[in-house]
């Protein structure tokens, strides 16, 4: 270890204490590594300072989170083997480390950072009293470690959705469950000055009393829920409807209601292509696709593809102009494809029809429920 080295890591751990610390960076490399530099930045982790590593190769950053005293550990260990150089930047100074030699000069920065996590982000559901009542976080605001996926999905379903609608509007959510999107939904609305009116129909009793009691125990008024299946609700005046995760065929009833009842925007999660998956498999008519479709996980992703697929050209016809997208990572969930249906006003797309007849004649499939559910003939192909 060079003789000034011990001075160089006392001012980094001054510097932490006091408040003054910037970050520091680790360059010169000299080990065996694709390893170009190491920054090092202090963090806030559940409350908890932390030293934030990111480790920049050549293609490549690895980002890995220390405790003070194990990332000061950590520099010294690499000042005194791997890296010839260091920079330690504080509110008050710079501090140049260049194989053994310090030099000091006036600070590059008088701002000092933000702790938050470069991997946090601001959310859009704000941790209120309704949460903790539907599992998502603890008594003290605090989201449980078994929810987070769920809070990020929550999170996310409200950034899209907070993207398209623009003004008051009846929103009908099909299939609410336990109401977390329903929830958040609203209270995002609301806080945004949009006079919501939203609905949860669900086909559970019990789901349904519960939700009722929380959202009167919140103070929604605007909020409400409906026990009924998806085919037997009537959504007529529906301006919003939103479907998420309806299994199989439920799918294609939520859009059919939406459909039907012209609504603005239908925003859909499919779960479950079972029907299509069937007609395929029976049928056998895809020789071309036999080396993928004979491996039932290449079947199932090829039936997802076909049905929501043939959903957007339906919904097409209808005239809504249709994005079909990845809404969150498949860690967080397996079922993350979200289909958003706008209405243009410009009417119905008979070009589509022999489109859709098509499709369906090119995977043996003989219909698709959502055809069924709109009373849609579509035309053989010529």
């Amino acid at each position: 270890m060079a003789s000034n080295t011990p001075s160089f890591l006392n001012s980094t751990r001054d510097a932490l204490g006091d408040d003054t610390f910037v970050k520091l960076s680790l360059g010169h490399y000299v080990g065996n590594e694709d390893l170009k530099k190491i920054t090092v930045k202090k963090i806030l982790i559940k409350r908890e300072e932390k030293l934030s590593f990111t480790y920049s190769h050549k293609t490549r950053d690895i980002v890995k989170n220390y405790g003070i005293e194990d990332g000061l550990s950590r520099i010294e260990t690499a000042l005194g083997s791997e890296f010839k150089t260091a920079t330690l930047f504080t509110t008050e100074f710079d501090l140049t480390f260049d194989n053994g030699t310090i030099r000091k000069s006036p600070a590059s920065t008088k701002e000092k950072p933000s702790l938050a996590h470069d991997r946090e982000k601001k959310r859009l559901v704000a941790i209120k009293p309704y949460l903790h009542d539907l599992g998502i976080t603890d008594t003290g605001g605090n989201v449980l470690k078994s929810a987070q996926d769920k809070y990020r999905q929550i999170d996310k379903y409200v950034e899209i959705l907070s993207g398209l609608i623009k003004k008051p509007a009846k929103i009908v959510d099909m299939g609410s469950g336990k109401g977390y999107l329903t929830f958040a939904l609203y209270d995002y609305l609301n806080s945004q000055g949009f006079a919501a009116s939203v609905t949860g129909v669900e086909y559970r009793q019990d789901m349904v009393d519960l939700c009722t009691k929380i959202a009167g125990k919140a103070g929604f008024e605007g909020l409400s829920f409906a026990q009924g299946s998806i085919d037997s609700y009537d959504a007529g005046d529906a301006d919003i409807l939103i479907a998420l995760h309806a299994c199989n065929t439920a799918t294609d009833d939520a859009i059919a209601k939406g459909i039907k009842a012209g609504a603005e925007l239908i925003v859909v999660a499919p779960c479950c292509h079972k029907q299509i998956r069937r007609e395929m498999e029976a049928a056998k008519k895809y020789s071309a696709l036999d080396f993928l479709l004979r491996h039932g996980i290449f079947m199932e992703r090829q039936a997802e593809m076909v049905t929501d697929g043939l959903r957007a050209l339906i919904l097409e016809y209808f005239g809504y102009s249709v994005k079909v997208f990845e809404f969150i990572g498949g860690e967080h969930t397996p079922k993350n494809v979200l289909i958003v249906a706008t209405k243009t006003g410009k009417g119905r797309n008979e070009a589509l029809l022999p489109k859709i007849a098509e499709t369906k004649a090119a995977f043996g499939i003989s219909h698709h429920h959502l055809e069924q559910a709109l009373g849609l003939n579509t035309r053989k192909p010529c």
